[in-house]
Parts: structure tokens; C-alpha cells; sequence
């Protein structure tokens, strides 16, 4: 559902996301400066314009920085780009995976490499890892923290203290590195 909000005296077009399971409001700004915000059904729409009131100085910020970002640093998704760059994700990612689950020996079945606009990977409960293409634009250390972090989810599909030294053992300063993704524009 598309809504409007007024915020500092500036219009924002943002989506309204309804989700069965989720427990808490939660605001994301894509890299193409585009809002969400994810509401649990019990919770009325009021309750999201409140809280988006509240974080209004947090997403004016991220939208004027997603807006700034030069024309060569994360593309904006159009279908076109990420047919043309599918195919090389997809070989760098299976070189990084092979290169990193020599470490880990984990066992895994289908990759697919997606126009994921609010992740840069997943792995499901089948043993399945998604990749956004755009991992092709981003440092190679952030490459293999993703990487790295989704062939640990394979073991814990969680984000756990034994998750996070499943991490440590490939990526021992994934501290930096988690934030430093999250700078360059995902959640």
C-alpha cells in the first residue's frame, strides 16, 4: 500500500508493508531511496506514521545519502542491469563459496542470484543460498563477509553466539565488516 508522510516539511512516498508475522515495526530505505515500513497486522496504521514521525531525522538522512551516491556505485536495479551482470555474480559467487567452504566443508543444494533490493544474501531452512547480483559492485573483503556469512547459516540459521564464531573462524574482524555493509546501503 502506497502512502505519503510529511516529514521536517518534506513529502515522502513510502510503502506499507502488512506482515503476518512480524512483532515490531520495522523502517527500511532501500538504495534506490525508497521507504518501507513493515506492520504487524494488529497494529494500526497510526501507530507506523507515529514512529516514522520519530525516526523522521533517520530517514531524510538516508534517503539524501542514497540520492547522493555517484551514478558508478550500487546500480538501481533496472531488469536490464541485472540480466546483463546475473551471470557473472552467479561465477564469482560460486568461486567465493567453493573458496570459503573449504574452511567449512558445509553442504549446500541450490544458489540463485537475485535482484534483491533490501538483502545482500539469504540462506533457507532446505540449504538453499540467494545472492544479490549486486554483490559484483561491493569491495571484495564485504564479498566475503557475505559469503561467509550466509554458508554459516547453513550450520546455525540463526544469529547466535556459535553463529558469530562460525563467523569469526573465516572473517575474525566481521565486526568492521558488518558495518561497513551496512554503509554501503543494506539492512
Amino acid at each position: 500500500m502506497q502512502k505519503e508522510i510529511i516529514l521536517n516539511s518534506q513529502p515522502i512516498h513510502y510503502t506499507v508493508r502488512r506482515h503476518r508475522r512480524a512483532r515490531r515495526l520495522r523502517l527500511t530505505v532501500n538504495c534506490d531511496a525508497q521507504v518501507f515500513i513493515t506492520v504487524p497486522r494488529w497494529l494500526a496504521l497510526s501507530e507506523a506514521e507515529r514512529f516514522m514521525r520519530q525516526k523522521a531525522e533517520w530517514i531524510l538522512e538516508k534517503i539524501k545519502q542514497f540520492k547522493s551516491l555517484p551514478g558508478n556505485s550500487l546500480p538501481l536495479g533496472k531488469r536490464g542491469h541485472y540480466l546483463t551482470y546475473r551471470a557473472i555474480a552467479r561465477a564469482r559467487v560460486i568461486q567465493k563459496l567453493n573458496e570459503h567452504n573449504q574452511h567449512y566443508g558445509f553442504t549446500y543444494k541450490k544458489i540463485s542470484i537475485r535482484n534483491q533490493k533490501t538483502r545482500w544474501g539469504s540462506c533457507s531452512r532446505q540449504g538453499n543460498l540467494n545472492f544479490s547480483y549486486r554483490l559484483l559492485f561491493l569491495p571484495e573483503h564485504l564479498v566475503d563477509y557475505v559469503i561467509v556469512h550466509e554458508l554459516c547459516h547453513l550450520r546455525e540459521l540463526n544469529h547466535s553466539i556459535s553463529f558469530w564464531k562460525l563467523v569469526a573462524e573465516a572473517i575474525p574482524d566481521y565486526h568492521q565488516r558488518k558495518a561497513e555493509l551496512r554503509r554501503q546501503g543494506a539492512s
